[in-house]
């Protein structure tokens, strides 16, 4: 995966939270914050693998 990619799972994470938070879904908002946090650490793994990359490693 690849950084766009992680941050459009954090936005995806983002537009589900607040759907949760409106519609007083305990479940959906919970989910928002799991699909933000994986779409994060997809974000930084990708940044981790171009450092690598970058450095000749």
């Amino acid at each position: 995966m690849g950084k766009s990619k992680g941050k459009a799972k954090q936005m995806k994470g983002k537009m589900k939270e607040s759907t949760g938070r409106a519609t007083d879904n305990m479940s959906t908002q919970s989910e928002g914050r799991g699909e933000q946090m994986t779409g994060k650490a997809e974000e930084l793994r990708a940044k981790a693998a171009d450092h690598t990359r970058k450095s000749g490693r």
